[in-house]
């Protein structure tokens, strides 16, 4: 449904975006991930058309649509700011986008009456002021104004982002909710590895105006296909050499030179020997206790691992007790100095 092809983006003699392509497919829930500054937001910038690329064009359902106003592109957009009127009524807020498109008051009532149920806004919170209500109640309100007038594609840029941790994972829930029951084509922006995973069908990683992976979060995460990936999403270990020395010994084909990394809960403590599996001694330093799984820093001697294990009320280890440490040399996620792709 969505091509971007070749973009770049420059500003001066600074290159913001190089060469950037992505294919988002009709209903889908596509995520832009990368750390600040990486052009996420300048890509979704362009999509939009707030930004002109200076070479390569925007296709939405094969029309070029590079040199279209913003206003015909029949885009929602849900800014991270949210930039609500916040002295007019939600209603009004609401409403806004239809009544630009001068549509009849009736059909106004009807559309914004409709769309205020679906993001569960009250008649109430209708004729409150947007200063009136929460942070999430907000959030709702930019969704349904973003939603209303039936664009083809909605664009969320940060929208959680200024929510409290714990609100922020009740609305993901609801927003992945929401927007499997439109089934709109999804474009979302985030610097949040958790919530590009909980919530995407699929996730461009961003890196410096380059775009390193795309793939499902289940590819991101455990096929990262760049160190950078790699290392971006989630927790890992990078193991030392004395370690790959002695996977190595244990029969494991591993290149010295390159750089192995293995995701912590991938590592098992005392855990019964596996065919493949390779046990190194440890002695536990510390541990985080989360309720669900406790993470364990274990010296292996040549460096510190961080193991993640489920917690099942029994098998709890202190700091200072005697470990076996078990790893599988498969789990491993392996990458060239160079940077060249790994091998995972």
């Amino acid at each position: 449904m969505i091509q971007l092809r070749d973009i770049v983006v420059r500003f001066g003699d600074f290159t913001a975006l190089h060469k950037i392509n992505v294919q988002v497919s009709e209903g889908e829930f596509f995520t832009f991930l990368g750390p600040s500054g990486c052009g996420k937001t300048t890509t979704l910038r362009t999509l939009t058309g707030f930004i002109t690329p200076s070479e390569g064009r925007v296709f939405v359902r094969d029309k070029d649509i590079t040199d279209v106003p913003i206003e015909k592109r029949n885009i929602g957009i849900v800014f991270q700011s949210y930039a609500l009127f916040p002295t007019m009524t939600v209603y009004d807020n609401i409403a806004f986008g239809l009544k630009i498109k001068k549509l009849k008051k009736d059909e106004i009532d009807r559309k914004v009456r409709g769309i205020a149920r679906k993001v569960d806004l009250s008649d109430e919170q209708l004729s409150k002021a947007v200063s009136q209500l929460s942070g999430g109640q907000q959030q709702r309100v930019a969704i349904a104004r973003a939603l209303v007038t039936e664009p083809d594609i909605i664009c969320l840029d940060e929208p959680l982002s200024n929510l409290d941790a714990k609100l922020r994972v009740q609305l993901r829930e609801e927003l992945k909710k929401m927007q499997r029951e439109f089934g709109i084509t999804s474009i979302y922006v985030t610097h949040d590895q958790e919530e590009a995973l909980t919530l995407s069908d699929r996730i461009a990683v961003f890196n410096k105006g380059v775009i390193e992976q795309i793939g499902t979060p289940n590819d991101i995460y455990n096929h990262s296909a760049t160190e950078f990936v790699c290392n971006f999403i989630g927790d890992i270990n990078r193991l030392s050499g004395p370690v790959v020395q002695k996977l190595m010994e244990a029969g494991a084909k591993l290149d010295p030179a390159w750089h192995h990394y293995v995701r912590l809960e991938r590592v098992h403590v005392n855990e019964t020997a596996r065919p493949g599996t390779v046990a190194l001694p440890g002695r536990v330093e510390s541990r985080e206790y989360y309720g669900l799984y406790i993470k364990y820093y274990i010296d292996l001697g040549s460096q510190s691992i961080k193991v993640m294990e489920r917690n099942d009320g029994v098998h709890i280890y202190e700091p200072g007790e005697t470990v076996q440490v078990n790893l599988d040399p498969a789990d491993l996620m392996s990458y060239a100095p160079s940077g060249e792709e790994g091998q995972s």
